[in-house]
């Protein structure tokens, strides 16, 4: 029987086709779907984690799947803005920026699980988490987003290259603790 916070991480994976769908619609209507199923996936990720601790329903399949469905939705949506060209120019960099170092920081914790060592996610590393949600939400709002808060999107911009910065850093702590567990083999 799968557990509530398994359910609202699957949940969170099986919302990536319909906010796709809904961006693709390139109307107003699906702008506003794409950012409501957008909100709804990032608030089950928060909603998962809190399930599993209140509920005490850890469990390794939850541990290993809430970094995949963060990813996939993450990827999904910059891959989507870019594409879209609403993160256009300099700005793929941030974008890159944080894929590159999701993907990296996965494998570091693959590499580690198999030496029995996990890598606990950081506050530094929610924090980023955050503005990085919230700059992803805007930007899917698009021109939208600057009729509801003036100058909604250069903040949006702005909060994705702290995002991207907060993204190194917590990316070269995780390396760093993570070296401690690398054996070097000698021949």
């Amino acid at each position: 029987m799968l557990r509530l916070a398994n359910l609202l991480t699957l949940s969170r994976i099986l919302l990536v086709p319909v906010f796709v769908v809904a961006y693709e619609q390139h109307s107003v209507a699906g702008r506003l779907v794409a950012f409501v199923v957008f909100c709804a996936a990032g608030a089950s990720d928060a909603l998962d984690g809190l399930a599993a601790r209140k509920l005490q329903q850890m469990s390794e399949f939850g541990r290993m799947l809430d970094p995949i469905a963060d990813k996939i939705l993450v990827a999904t949506a910059l891959m989507l803005l870019v594409a879209d060209d609403q993160l256009g120019g300099y700005r793929v960099i941030a974008a890159l920026v944080i894929l590159a170092r999701e993907f990296l920081v996965s494998g570091l914790r693959e590499f580690l699980a198999n030496a029995a060592v996990s890598l606990p996610v950081s506050r530094i590393a929610k924090f980023k988490t955050t503005i990085q949600m919230v700059a992803i939400g805007a930007m899917i709002l698009g021109p939208m987003a600057n009729r509801i808060v003036p100058g909604a999107l250069d903040v949006a911009y702005a909060m994705l290259w702290i995002a991207a910065g907060l993204t190194v850093w917590t990316g070269w702590v995780y390396f760093r603790a993570g070296l401690r567990h690398v054996k070097v083999v000698s021949r």
